[in-house]
């Protein structure tokens, strides 16, 4: 128990980069290095979580310490993971709050906002050329893109997109708030970690519509600022809900965000870890993962495009964005270096301005 607290801690420290580098990680230090386990169960593992919602580099800490140490494993892993991420976006949150309206901390954002907007369309085009391969993929992804443009809810959109696609490849060939609803901010937490498939950063659709849209807790570019938060921190991108959570309703908004967002990962991992070779090998299942990550490409997409419409509102945050994106794409500078350039050069601006 000891050795499982203290790996999967350390490793939420150093965890930047994103699931795949999180589970690059874990390949190197659990198969080559430790062997707890070989690399074929660790690709059923690795599959299992892309069949389940929530964080998947998250759930494959939970179920590596369920296998290392049983149930209390799988507890102790997963809250060891977090805890650093969790600790530095609240840090980042209070700062946030604290010193938001001065200019240096402002200019700072100003800069690793349009970089935000950068690295999701880096993610974006990572996750389509995986994703929306074939004609039926790729045209699934761009009606789900086009629908949430339209106006259509995230949520009805990704799951109208997975149930059609499912059926197709299926078939045979021929502003702050001072007084919160702690419970309504820990239930819109739960149903996005319940039903979220595909890259953290479909995140941000969901709580544009639940935060931004529908309740106006939240502004655009506080969501932003917030998914900003999470990226400058290790671990799961999902972190930003301790930010969010923070920045509505102080430390008791932070706990309720972040217990709803990632409780489901720890319960859908002690439900579904015994049946692992069987949904890896169901064609139903194959075809259903298929269609819910061309979905979610799809979902990506339309939010990057929104939050361009607010973001790259002047020359210096267009070319920003630009540079970002293509230091990521050409030359796969990692986010946190690309992050931390936004935020320098956000703070040249503001020294210049």
């Amino acid at each position: 128990m000891r050795e499982v607290a203290l790996v999967f801690f350390k490793l939420g420290w150093v965890a930047f980069g994103g699931p795949a580098a999180h589970i690059a990680m874990m390949e190197d230090e659990f198969v080559q290095r430790r062997r707890w386990l070989d690399r074929e169960h660790f690709l059923d593992l690795v599959g299992l979580t892309q069949l389940i919602p929530g964080p998947n580099s998250t759930e494959m800490v939970i179920h590596l310490g369920y296998l290392r140490a049983g149930w209390r494993g799988l507890w102790v892993a997963g809250v060891a993971f977090l805890v650093p991420a969790i600790l530095l976006t609240l840090g980042l949150a209070w700062l946030y709050e604290a010193y938001g309206s001065v200019p240096a901390v402002g200019s700072l954002l100003k800069g690793v906002q349009p970089v935000v907007v950068a690295v999701l369309l880096l993610v974006g085009w990572r996750l389509g050329k995986r994703a929306a391969q074939g004609p039926v993929l790729a045209l699934l992804a761009i009606a789900v893109c086009a629908a949430v443009l339209l106006g259509a809810a995230p949520l009805w959109a990704l799951l109208g997109g997975t149930l059609l696609g499912t059926l197709v490849l299926s078939r045979p060939r021929p502003g702050e708030l001072k007084a919160v609803d702690l419970l309504l901010l820990g239930l819109i937490f739960l149903k996005v970690g319940s039903i979220l498939y595909g890259s953290g950063y479909v995140l941000i659709a969901f709580l544009e519509d639940d935060l931004v849209l529908r309740q106006q807790w939240l502004t655009q570019a506080t969501l932003v600022d917030s998914v900003a938060a999470g990226q400058l921190t290790p671990g799961p991108v999902l972190a930003t809900s301790t930010f969010i959570g923070y920045h509505l309703a102080g430390l008791p908004g932070a706990a309720v965000a972040t217990a709803g967002i990632f409780l489901p990962s720890f319960v859908f991992v002690a439900l579904l870890g015994p049946v692992v070779k069987r949904l890896r090998n169901a064609p139903a299942a194959r075809a259903f993962l298929s269609a819910v990550r061309a979905s979610a490409v799809g979902l990506l997409a339309a939010v990057v495009v929104l939050l361009a419409k607010t973001t790259l509102d002047a020359p210096a945050p267009i070319a920003i964005a630009v540079v970002a994106f293509a230091l990521g794409f050409r030359f796969k500078v990692a986010v946190p270096w690309l992050l931390g350039g936004g935020a320098l050069a956000g703070l040249a601006m503001g020294a210049l301005s």
